[in-house]
C-alpha cells in the first residue's frame, strides 16, 4: 500500500458517537525498524507489523459491519488516511471505541445468543492486542482447556475426555455457567488482567472496550457487566477469566476438560463427583462473581451427558465416543431444510449445499463411533430426495415418462403415476426405489454419510 500521509477529511460519524475515534495504520510489508525490547506493551501492540498482520486477519474473516457501516472493503483506504490521528490517540489516553452492535443468534433451545459486532476499525485494533497477549497467556493456561487456542481443537478436547473415562473416571460434573459471556464481572476480570499486564495503559484500553455499550436498534446501552461475545479479543479474555477456574482445579488434582465455557469435571465415583460440584460452585460464585446454572449442572455417568455435540460411552473399559441425540435431531431438522421443496432452489445448487453441510457435519463428528447410525440416516435422507425428485415430476404424463425410462414395465409406471398417496409415502415405495436407486443418486452427484465417513474416519 502507498506510504503516502496526506489526510483527507475524516468521515462522518454516526449521530450520537461524536468524538468516537476510527481509523488505523496499515502497510503491506513489515519494514520497520521497531525494537521491541525498548517500549512498552502498548507499543508493542501498535508497532506497524502486528497492526498491518491484525488488518490482514482481519480483511480475510469479512464479516458485516458495526454501527458506523463501514464494511470492510472499504476499509483499507480509510485507515491509509487516517494512521496518525489513532496511534496518538491511543497513546495519549484519548481513544474512545466505538460500541457494538448487537445481533441475536438463534439457539437449539428456542433461546438467542447476543452477540456485538464492533466496527472493523476496532476489530483491527482488539485483533492487534489479541496478538501480543495471547502468547503471554498461552504460557500460563492450563493443558485441560482447549477452546480458543492455538493449536488446539474440539477433537483435542474429546479425545482428553475419552482417555479420562477409560482411565477410569466414570462419573462427571457437566457444569454449565449461565451467560457466561453476559455475567462477567468487570472488575475481577481487570484484576486478574493486572497480575500479569503491568502497562496501564493496555488495561485502560482494554477496560474502554469493555465498556464501549452496545446499541440495539437505534438505542445505545451501557454495558457494565460481561465481555461481548463477536470481537476478536472476547474469547482471549474469557479464557483468561476462566484459567482461574482451572488452576484451582488443578490445584486440587482434579481432571477436566474445558472448551471456553463448556466444563466438565471426570471424578472416579458419585459421591466424589457431588463433592467436587458442591466445592467447585462456591469457588465459582464467590470467587470469579459468575452464575452456575443449576438447573443444568448435575453429577451423572458420563453416559448420561453432552459435551461439545457427543456423548460417550464405556466398552470392554474403554471410554468411547458417539453422536449425542440431539445433534442428530438438529441435523436431520438441517435436511429438512436443504432437501425441501419451498427454498427455490435448483437441483444443481441443492446438491452443492447438502455436499458442503454432510462433509462439515461428518469431519466434526468422526471421531465418534456412527457406522450403524449413518446407515439409517442414509436410509432416511435417500428417502428424502426421491421425495424431492417426485415432487419434481408433478404431471402425470412426465411421471409415467420418467418411470418407463428408469426401467418400470408401462402398465407399471401408468399405475404409479396416478397414485393418490402423499409425498413421503411414495417415497418410500418399492417403485421409486427400483428407479430412483441408491446407485443413480450417486452418479447424479448427491453425497451421503457413509460413503464420505468411510473417506474420513480416524
Amino acid at each position: 500500500m502507498s506510504k503516502d500521509s496526506s489526510q483527507r477529511k475524516a468521515r462522518a460519524e454516526l449521530e450520537g458517537y461524536s468524538g468516537v475515534q476510527t481509523f488505523m495504520w496499515i502497510t503491506e510489508n513489515n519494514i520497520t525498524s521497531f525494537n521491541e525490547s525498548e517500549c512498552g506493551l502498548l507499543e508493542q501492540i501498535l508497532a506497524p507489523p502486528n497492526l498491518n498482520l491484525a488488518y490482514k486477519k482481519v480483511r480475510a474473516n469479512k464479516g458485516s459491519g458495526g454501527v458506523d457501516k463501514m464494511d470492510v472493503e472499504s476499509l483499507k483506504d480509510y485507515l491509509i488516511q487516517n494512521r496518525d490521528e489513532l496511534i496518538s490517540s491511543i497513546l495519549d489516553g484519548k481513544y474512545r471505541p466505538n460500541p457494538v452492535r448487537r445481533v441475536e443468534i438463534p439457539k437449539d433451545n428456542n433461546k438467542k445468543r447476543l452477540l456485538g459486532i464492533p466496527t472493523v476499525v476496532d476489530r483491527v485494533i482488539q485483533q492487534a492486542i489479541q496478538q501480543v497477549l495471547s502468547p503471554i497467556y498461552e504460557l500460563q493456561f492450563s493443558d485441560s482447556s482447549y477452546g480458543f487456542r492455538p493449536g488446539r481443537s474440539a477433537h483435542q478436547a474429546l479425545q482428553q475426555c475419552r482417555a479420562n473415562i477409560t482411565a477410569g473416571y466414570k462419573y462427571a460434573v457437566d457444569m454449565d455457567l449461565e451467560k457466561f459471556f453476559d455475567k462477567v464481572n468487570q472488575s475481577k476480570l481487570i484484576e486478574v488482567l493486572s497480575r500479569t499486564i503491568k502497562d496501564g495503559r493496555v488495561i485502560s484500553l482494554i477496560h474502554k472496550y469493555l465498556n464501549a455499550g452496545v446499541v440495539v436498534g437505534e438505542k445505545f446501552e451501557p454495558t457494565r457487566m460481561g465481555v461481548p461475545q463477536g470481537g476478536p479479543l472476547s474469547p482471549l479474555l474469557s479464557n483468561i477469566m476462566l484459567n482461574e477456574l482451572d488452576k484451582e482445579l488443578e490445584s486440587r488434582g482434579h481432571r477436566f476438560v474445558r472448551y471456553a465455557d463448556d466444563l466438565v469435571i471426570f471424578t472416579r465415583s458419585e459421591r466424589s463427583a457431588n463433592r467436587v460440584l458442591t466445592s467447585i460452585v462456591s469457588f465459582i460464585e464467590k470467587k470469579l462473581f459468575l452464575k452456575v446454572n443449576k438447573e443444568k449442572t448435575k453429577v451423572a455417568s458420563v453416559s448420561r451427558i453432552k459435551f461439545l455435540g457427543y456423548s460417550f460411552y464405556v466398552h470392554d473399559g474403554n471410554g468411547l465416543l458417539r453422536v449425542h441425540p440431539k445433534s442428530i435431531t438438529k441435523m436431520k431438522e438441517r435436511i429438512k431444510v436443504l432437501t425441501s421443496r419451498s427454498n427455490g432452489w435448483g437441483n444443481a445448487r441443492r446438491k452443492e449445499q447438502l455436499k458442503i453441510y454432510i462433509r462439515g457435519w461428518v469431519n466434526y463428528f468422526k471421531l465418534a463411533d456412527m457406522h450403524k447410525l449413518l446407515i439409517r440416516i442414509d436410509k432416511w435422507y435417500r428417502r428424502r430426495l426421491r421425495m424431492v425428485i417426485w415432487k419434481q415430476w408433478k404431471r402425470i404424463r412426465t411421471r409415467l415418462r420418467n418411470l418407463t425410462k428408469l426401467g418400470i414395465p408401462k402398465y407399471k409406471a401408468w399405475e404409479f403415476a396416478n397414485t393418490r398417496k402423499g409425498y413421503w409415502n411414495t417415497a418410500k415405495s418399492p417403485i421409486l426405489s427400483r428407479s430412483i436407486t441408491n446407485a443413480r443418486l450417486q452418479v447424479a452427484g448427491y453425497l451421503f454419510f457413509m460413503d464420505y465417513y468411510r473417506k474420513v474416519k480416524v
